[in-house]
């Protein structure tokens, strides 16, 4: 006897689907979720959405996986967006240092929920959080109410302006089993956590070899800083001789499991040592560029074959959390900086923010629709006047659609945006508290 079929929860049809890694687009596409899996998707008429519970017309729309952010602050930065404009990365860290030392959990749980709204809004349904030196436990409450696909990693540092951090990153350090066993794949495997050293100038040699030792004897992932700007690299020689790359890898501390943020400065060792050890890079063009920390040599890690995905960073240095922005501004200064206008085409910029985004990390359930697959899956409307005439969709979809285009949000198989609302939230009411508590935050900090 044949068993009956899953229910069908959700049928979206009519749009082009992009089911990313690497699998062509399907013109007047439908899919198909059960649950918060991935039932079906093909060409209209190839699938059955007979009882579907929900049906939603994406006539003019692109359906491709939930982006992928894999490198960014949100609680932290957010209440600093704005804050403190036109200045180097060092004496940026140094300004912002004196309000995350007044960071308070309540204030932390409206900006973390103000930042997920925003997320939500604009089709990343797939985050790297790192902390810096302040608390996980609000994100995760926030994560509860918006429940996002999020690693958040637990940041430490035992010098530099994150001194006063030092005796908290070690106890977090040894106690990393307990935390593990209480967060790492609870909301219905979401959420999990992991390692955050912050830096090379922010974290001496003794703390990245427990980091490291901790990672293996727990099977969690590291998401650090690496390679960020001049200054680090002038600091690195003249404290250590070396670059940040060599420093980390002389320690043993690279491998597969490292996701390594911004990479400006790598020189043509440091690649080769990147691409040896397997690690994972998160471009983060826009800050970068605005805080005059350099460019990722990207052809070259490519040609290299690291694994390279997209980050926005936090809106402190964006200022914003658009993978939309972050996909344009990518192709458009790699193109500038290799001269070759051919160099990182469209379909490969959707991959980064989708399939190799995930890959890089280290969660490669994400960023592909794929029949099985968790049903991470957005809706862009790309019938505005900003993308017609749509010719090409990848290329509307990189240079000319915006996160406010996005029209749904799928997430785990549950729809947390839709008809420009945030499921289950109040989001007025999230303004104004985050509004309320970011001022009284920055009149304490002055």
């Amino acid at each position: 006897m044949t068993p009956p079929s899953p229910p069908i929860d959700i049928a979206i049809v009519n749009g082009t689907i992009l089911p990313m890694a690497g699998a062509a687009p399907i013109e007047r596409g439908t899919l198909t979720i059960s649950g918060n899996r991935i039932l079906a998707l093909g060409p209209a008429g190839s699938v059955d959405i007979a009882g579907a519970r929900r049906v939603i017309d994406a006539e003019l729309c692109a359906v491709m996986p939930g982006l992928v952010n894999c490198h960014t602050h949100i609680a932290s930065n957010m209440l600093l967006r704005g804050l403190l404009e036109d200045v180097k990365l060092f004496e940026w860290l140094s300004t912002m240092w004196r309000m995350k030392s007044n960071f308070d959990p309540e204030t932390l749980y409206w900006a973390n929920l103000a930042g997920l709204v925003e997320m939500a809004r604009g089709g990343i349904t797939c985050f790297n959080e790192h902390f810096d030196a302040y608390d996980v436990a609000p994100q995760i409450r926030a994560l509860e109410i918006i429940p996002l696909r999020a690693t958040l990693g637990y940041g430490f540092a035992d010098r530099g302006i994150y001194q006063p951090i030092t005796d908290w990153s070690w106890r977090t350090l040894h106690g990393f089993g307990d935390l593990v066993a209480a967060q790492h794949g609870t909301q219905d495997g979401r959420l999990r956590i992991a390692l955050s050293p912050h830096a090379t100038y922010s974290v001496g040699a003794e703390m990245y070899r427990l980091v490291r030792e901790t990672a293996d004897a727990l099977g969690v992932t590291i998401h650090t800083h690496l390679a960020e700007a001049p200054q680090e690299t002038r600091y690195m020689a003249e404290t250590y001789g070396t670059t940040s790359v060599k420093f980390l890898a002389d320690l043993g501390f690279l491998g597969p499991d490292v996701t390594a943020a911004h990479c400006t400065q790598l020189t043509t060792e440091d690649i080769a040592i990147i691409a040896e050890t397997q690690v994972k890079i998160a471009h983060c063009a826009t800050c970068n560029a605005k805080l005059a920390s350099g460019t990722l040599p990207l052809r070259a890690a490519r040609e290299a074959g690291i694994t390279i995905g997209i980050g926005t960073d936090g809106p402190a240095s964006h200022n914003t959390i658009d993978l939309f922005q972050e996909m344009k501004f990518a192709g458009c200064i790699n193109k500038d900086e290799t001269g070759d206008v051919e160099f990182l085409r469209t379909g490969e910029l959707l991959e980064m923010v989708t399939a190799t985004g995930a890959d890089a990390m280290h969660r490669p359930e994400a960023g592909r629709l794929t029949i099985g697959g968790i049903a991470d899956v957005i809706v862009v409307d790309l019938d505005k006047p900003h993308t017609l005439p749509v010719y090409d969709v990848a290329a509307a979809l990189v240079y000319s659609s915006r996160a406010d285009d996005v029209r749904t949000t799928i997430c785990d198989g549950r729809i947390l945006y839709d008809q420009g609302q945030v499921a289950g939230v109040d989001e007025a009411e999230i303004r104004a508290r985050f509004r309320e508590h970011a001022l009284a935050l920055r009149a304490k900090s002055n």
